[in-house]
Formats: C-alpha cells, sequence, structure tokens
C-alpha cells in the first residue's frame, strides 16, 4: 500500500492526473496537520472558556446578591419576600445554564442512507477506525464520538454508566450483532483526545442508522437532532439525492432554523472507472444538491450551497490517513485520490470554520442573552433598592432632625416650666399658710362657742369627768377641723384642681400625641384635695386641770387678786403716762401719816397699800387682818361695817347656795377654753406649717408624676432616636452594598458586550 501510494497518490491540487510526487513529498506539503492554535474550531473553545468564566462570575454575583436581599429584607423591609423569591429563582438559572454550557460541545450528525458511507467519514475525520463500517447495513443504533476525560477509550450506553470495552462497539451498533439495540439508542463512543486534534476542540460526532430502514424520523430528530450544530449528508456518489434523504431534511428544517447542511457525495472514487463521464455526473450531483438546498429547503444562497457540496471518498481518505501512522493496506487507490482527499480535506476546513460559528452562535447567543437578561434584572433591582434605600434614609435623618430638636425642645421647656412651677407652688404654700393660720386664729376665738355646743351630762366625779374631757377634746378637735375645712376646702379645692390643670395641660404639650395613650398623662384628681388638720386635741390639752371647788367671788383673795390685777394694769399705763411722778417719800425716815395715806392716797397709793395688806395677810397673819379691820373701823364705822358684812354674808350664801352641777360645768367649760386658747395658739404656726406641708406634697407630687412623664416620653424619643441612627446606619450600608453589586451588574453586562462583540458579532 504504501508503494502504491508513493507511485499514485502524489499530485498536487491543481496538477494533471498523471502528475506523480513522492509519499513524503505529499506528507510535507499536502496532508493537512491541524494546528490547535490556527483551527477555526478554537474560536468555539476560547469562546466556551470565556463565556464559563462569566457565568462563574454571575453565579457568585447572583448568590451575593440573593444573599444581600434577603437581609436587606429582614433588617430593612425595603424589598418584600416576593421580590426576593422572584431574584432568587436566578440562582437555579444560572446553576442551569453553567450546567449546560458544560455540557456544549460543537456537534455534528451524519446521516443518509443505509451504506453510503457515513461511519466511514467519521472514522476519515477521526483519523482511524473506531466505527464499524462495511458492506450492507452497518450501524444499527446511534453512535455518539466524543472527547474522553480520561487516556483510555470505553463506551457507555444510554441508561447507564458502566464502562465498556471500545472494542465491544463494532457487535453492539453493528446490524448483523444477534443482540441488536433499539434503533433509537444511543451508545457514547469516548476516544483519547490526545489521539484526535478534533475531539480535543469539544467536537462531538453523531451517526445514525441509515434513513431508509426506520419511520421514527421523528423521535430521531427530536432526540438527536434539535442541539446538533451542523448536519452532514452523506449521498452515494454512484445514484443520486433520494426522496427519502430529502424527507427527513425537510422534517429537519421544519424543527430548526435554517440547518447547517453539508452534503458529501461519497464513493466518488467510482468516477475514476468512467472519467469521460466526470464532469457531467459532477455536474449533474451538484445542481440537483444546490436546488435541494436552496429551493427546497431554503437553508441557503446558491454560493453558499456551493460552498456545502463535495465529492469524496471516505475509504480512500481513511487509508491515507492509516498510511501516515505506519499502517498498510492491500487495496490500491483509484486515479484522482488526491484530488478527492483535497476536496476531503477543503471539506474539513470549511466544515470547521461552519461549525465553530454556528456552535458560538447556537450555543452561547441564548446564554449570553440570558446572562444579560438576569444582569439586568438585577441591576433594576439593585437600582430600585438603591434608590428607595436612599429615599427612606433622606426620610429617616429628617425624622431624627425633627425627634433630636424635640428632645431639646422638651428639655428645655421642662426646665422653664419646672421652674414657674416652683415658683407658683411656693406662692401657693405661703397662701395656704397665711389662710389657715388666719382661720385658726378666729376659730380659736370662737372657741367658746364651740365648746358652749358641747352638751354632754356633766359630772365632777373623776371617772365621769375624765370621759366628758375625752369627749370634749374630740368634740373640739372635730369642730375645729370641721369649721376649718368648711372656711378653706373649697377655695383650695379650686386652687388646686387649677393647679394641677395648668401642670398637665403644661407638660402634656412636652409629649408627644403617638406616647400619650402610651404613657397616660395623668388628669386632675376626680375628687377635691383636702387638707387634714391634725390638731390632736387629747394630747394638746392633756395637761388641763379644773378647779371645780367653790370660790366666794367677793372673799378677800379673790378681792385683793381682782383689785391687784386691774391696778397693776392702770399702774403700768400711768407710769407709762407720767413715769417721774410719784407721791412715795424718797427718803425713809419720813414719817408716814395714815390719815393723808387714807385721804389724799392716790390710785398709786392704794396700790402700795394692797399690796402691803397682802404682803402683811400672807406673812403675818392675823395680826395683819386686825390691822385692817382696825384701820377700817377707824375708818367707816361700826353701822357700815355691819351693814357690808350683812350683804356680804348674803352674797356668800347666794353664791354658795348656787354652786349647783350646772355652774360647775360652766366654770369647767371657761376653765378648758382659757386652757386650750393658750395651747392652740401655741400651734397655730405648727398647724399652718403642716398644712402647707400638704400642699406642697400634693403639688410637687403631682408635678413630679408629670415629669416622670415626660422623663419617660424622653426616653422613648431617645431609644427612637437611637433607633433611627442604626436604621440610618443600616440603610447606608445597604445602599452602599447595592451601589457595589449594581456597578458589578454594569461590569458583567460588558463583560457580555466584549464576549457578544468577540465571539457573536464576529460570527455574522
Amino acid at each position: 500500500m504504501a508503494a502504491y501510494l508513493n507511485r499514485t497518490v502524489s499530485m498536487m491540487a491543481g496538477d494533471g492526473p498523471h502528475n506523480r510526487a513522492p509519499l513524503s513529498t505529499l506528507n510535507d506539503r499536502t496532508v493537512r496537520t491541524p494546528s490547535t492554535d490556527n483551527s477555526p474550531l478554537q474560536i468555539f473553545v476560547k469562546a466556551k472558556k470565556k463565556i464559563n468564566d462569566i457565568f462563574l462570575e454571575i453565579e457568585d454575583y447572583v448568590n451575593d446578591t440573593v444573599i444581600y436581599m434577603k437581609k436587606i429584607e429582614e433588617d430593612q423591609h425595603i424589598i418584600d419576600k416576593e421580590q426576593v423569591k422572584q431574584i432568587d429563582t436566578f440562582k437555579a438559572k444560572v446553576l442551569g445554564i453553567k450546567d449546560v454550557l458544560a455540557r456544549d460541545h460543537m456537534k455534528v450528525a451524519f446521516f443518509g442512507r443505509t451504506s453510503n458511507g457515513k461511519s466511514s467519514v467519521i472514522n476519515a475525520m477521526l483519523r482511524d477506525k473506531i466505527l464499524p463500517s462495511g458492506i450492507g447495513h452497518t450501524t444499527n443504533c446511534f453512535l455518539q464520538v466524543e472527547g474522553s476525560p480520561t487516556d483510555e477509550p470505553y463506551l457507555v450506553l444510554e441508561g447507564s454508566t458502566d464502562h465498556c470495552a471500545v472494542e465491544s462497539v463494532g457487535q453492539l451498533a453493528h446490524a448483523l450483532c444477534k443482540e441488536k439495540l433499539n434503533e433509537s439508542q444511543l451508545v457514547k463512543v469516548y476516544w483519547p483526545r490526545n489521539r484526535c486534534v478534533l475531539l480535543r476542540d469539544d467536537v462531538v460526532f453523531v451517526d445514525s442508522p441509515g434513513v431508509d430502514v426506520s419511520p421514527n424520523l421523528d423521535e430521531w430528530i427530536d432526540k438527536h437532532c434539535l442541539d446538533a450544530d451542523v448536519f452532514v449528508l452523506v449521498a452515494n456518489a454512484e445514484s443520486t439525492l433520494m426522496v427519502t434523504e430529502k424527507n427527513f431534511f425537510h422534517k429537519v428544517s421544519t424543527r430548526l432554523s435554517k440547518p447547517n447542511i453539508f452534503i458529501l457525495n461519497n464513493r466518488w472514487d467510482a468516477s475514476a472507472n468512467e472519467p469521460e463521464f466526470l464532469d457531467q455526473v459532477r455536474r449533474q450531483h451538484q445542481e440537483r444538491a444546490i436546488d435541494f438546498l436552496v429551493k427546497e429547503l431554503k437553508v441557503c444562497t446558491a454560493k453558499e450551497a456551493e460552498e456545502r457540496i463535495f465529492f469524496i471518498s471516505a475509504k480512500e481518505a481513511l487509508l491515507a490517513r492509516l498510511s501516515e501512522r505506519g499502517h498498510t493496506s492491500p487495496t490500491p487507490l483509484a486515479d484522482g485520490f488526491q484530488t478527492r482527499y483535497f476536496e476531503f480535506q477543503d471539506f474539513e476546513r470549511k466544515f470547521e470554520e461552519c461549525i465553530s460559528k454556528s456552535a458560538v452562535k447556537t450555543k452561547f447567543e441564548q446564554h449570553t442573552q440570558r446572562g444579560r437578561f438576569i444582569a439586568t434584572e438585577l441591576k433594576e433591582s439593585l437600582d430600585k433598592i438603591y434608590t428607595d434605600a436612599q429615599k427612606i434614609k433622606d426620610e429617616k435623618i429628617e425624622k431624627r432632625k425633627d425627634l433630636h430638636d424635640k428632645m431639646n425642645y422638651t428639655e428645655q421647656q421642662l426646665m422653664l416650666i419646672t421652674h414657674e412651677m416652683k415658683q407658683k407652688i411656693h406662692h401657693m404654700v405661703e397662701d395656704v399658710e397665711q389662710r389657715v393660720s388666719k382661720a385658726l386664729n378666729e376659730e380659736i376665738r370662737r372657741l367658746s362657742n364651740l365648746v358652749d355646743e358641747f352638751n354632754l351630762p356633766f359630772h365632777s366625779e373623776p371617772l365621769v369627768l375624765n370621759v366628758y374631757k375625752k369627749e370634749l377634746h374630740a368634740h373640739v378637735e372635730n369642730g375645729l377641723g370641721s369649721n376649718l375645712r368648711a372656711r378653706l376646702s373649697t377655695a383650695l379645692a379650686l386652687n388646686m384642681e387649677t393647679s394641677q390643670q395648668e401642670m398637665t395641660d403644661r407638660v402634656e404639650s412636652l409629649i408627644p400625641p403617638s406616647q400619650r395613650g402610651m404613657t397616660g398623662v395623668i388628669a386632675p384628681r376626680r375628687q377635691p384635695f383636702e387638707i387634714l388638720y391634725r390638731l390632736n386635741c387629747d394630747n394638746l390639752c392633756a395637761d388641763f386641770r379644773e378647779d371645780l371647788e367653790f370660790r366666794f367671788s367677793w372673799g378677800i383673795t379673790a378681792l385683793i387678786q381682782r383689785f391687784s390685777r386691774g391696778n397693776t394694769a392702770l399702774t403700768i399705763k400711768n407710769k407709762r403716762e407720767s413715769p417721774t411722778s410719784s407721791l412715795i417719800p424718797m427718803t425713809p425716815t419720813e414719817p408716814l401719816d395714815g390719815r393723808l395715806l387714807l385721804g389724799s392716797a392716790s390710785t398709786e397709793d392704794w396700790s402700795i397699800l394692797t399690796k402691803m395688806a397682802l404682803a402683811s395677810a400672807s406673812s403675818q397673819g392675823t395680826m395683819g387682818g386686825l390691822l385692817l379691820a382696825g384701820v377700817l373701823l377707824k375708818t367707816v364705822g361700826w353701822r357700815i361695817i355691819i351693814f357690808t358684812g350683812t350683804v356680804y354674808s348674803c352674797l356668800y350664801l347666794y353664791e354658795r347656795l348656787t354652786w349647783t352641777n350646772k355652774a360647775k360645768e360652766k366654770s369647767f367649760k371657761k376653765q378648758y377654753v382659757a386652757h386650750a386658747t393658750r395651747k392652740l395658739r401655741m400651734i397655730v404656726d405648727l398647724t399652718s406649717a403642716n398644712c402647707s406641708h400638704q400642699v406642697q406634697q400634693e403639688l410637687s407630687g403631682s408635678f413630679a408624676r408629670l415629669c416622670h412623664l415626660v422623663d419617660e416620653a424622653t426616653s422613648e424619643m431617645d431609644k427612637e432616636l437611637k433607633e433611627l441612627e442604626t436604621q440610618v446606619n443600616g440603610l447606608e450600608n445597604a445602599a452602599g452594598r447595592a451601589k457595589v453589586l449594581r456597578n458589578k451588574a454594569n461590569y458583567l453586562l460588558h463583560e457580555l458586550e466584549l464576549f457578544e462583540d468577540a465571539y457573536l458579532k464576529l460570527q455574522h
């Protein structure tokens, strides 16, 4: 075989059929070895890597955005759960796109009638005899050849994950095999990538059974053709395009928009036996193929159709490539092999360009649009979040400023009101003290009337008298309290109510309306304020000792005491009028004439005599009395004395007889009034101070409760202020994060735009 190739396969493209060249020249100059860097398939490889990198960033971006949105939905409530759910669906979409991109490859599907050489074409392109081929109906099922992730070849049956030996493909997929597979079943053949450049560049080959042996064309199309980038119709150059082949591609064109179809007229080496009809037959096949593509399928123009019709010999191409690897074959090659081989290489070159452009467009254009849609949707959502966050933040800042001003105003007004209320309470306390003092003094002056109203039976027995005094104490205390309340309660209650209402109104104006119901601003008392007058007469008059012994009102002692009291007062008056006048001798040696003293004694002299008589009576007893009697007897005479004594005795008898229980009660009450008056006057200041203190406590307590309510309202405002501060910071962070994510969306859109410019727009 090698000798034959050295002899016959030597003509260059364009050379005459008889120009020969050695095989080494053919291998060096004409046999095209695909270069990874210059291959059009690298466009798809680079585009796939780029779009995968972009969607990896989109996945991270979507995850970050969803986490961010869930957080602000919980913390800031800028968006609702439905929006978050809608954005969360993008995660599944991106994962789906990534999975598809990871599996995306350039898929070429070979169709044609039985034994037209589909498997041979694939083997020639793969540069190895991988798929079963031969005469008759060979391929019984769909065979998909793709690059293996390992260095060892293997195959996998549809619905299974078990790896089978690749040598078994000849038995599994061969129509002559006893255990036939279903015609629509797929067997995946994994071939090492380092053995074939096409597989390394993500090209997948799909071999099919003959379209003329199965009616399940629709099932084939749905299962194996919808994701194909290029279709290769392998026709038999020894015959022509059949209706069966045309019907299949008519069905394909109804499912896919303008599919990329190449027509290979295989077994063109048969034309070497009839060289005189070669051009006519070629032209005939080409015209029929162009009409089929242009007029019937309408998938391309006539010029484009000319570039998609080739006349080849897959068998010769496979033999030539096996020969390059050192394999020999006894089968001779027909004349014109080099021309057919060059055309096969031309088909491969145009096929690579077409499938690369088609795959980039069909595989990545839709993903790019979806990526753009996702990035745009997220950008718009983030734009809205950023705008809403900024708007809400500005509102919160304004509210924070108003609340801060309100707190300052409240504190200032509270200080002012506190000062005013202290002054008002002080004035009111002084007024109450004066009123109580005045009223109590008046009631003390009217104490005898109050005591006279006490009508409990009186008896001088000590036990009964103690009960009488106790009841009298209670009567006086209750009476004084009632009289004071009658005098003061109405006015004081009105003043207190007015003052409390003023406090409430003033303080209530400092509490925000929204907090008044919550804090419970106190209302004035429902019952008038009453002062408790704590006189405690029982203890106050506990030292009262009544004197119910009979005392003659005209007795000598009583007269002397009465006369002494009257003259003492008169002496004090005269001394005030003329302090230097005196009839008393200045020297003790001057004699005292009794007559002079009795006849011309002045009032002051009588006062002196009275004092002398009292002193004499108290110190010398009987002698003093005799001296006084002698003086009187000598002065007025016996008759007057007897008359006076008679009258005096009658008066004594009368008073003694009238000293009854009633008189004793009257004397008791008189003594009690005098004693109680002295005691009560001693506690006037204390009682008025106590009453004013009650008023002060009531007003101060009311104002303190009101101030406490203001403090609570201020605390609420301070709490709200801190909460607003936290919200403002949170909104600021949310807006900043939204801005960063929005900018990343712009970056991703720019990356997708660059991808479109680099890989999609150039394909048009």
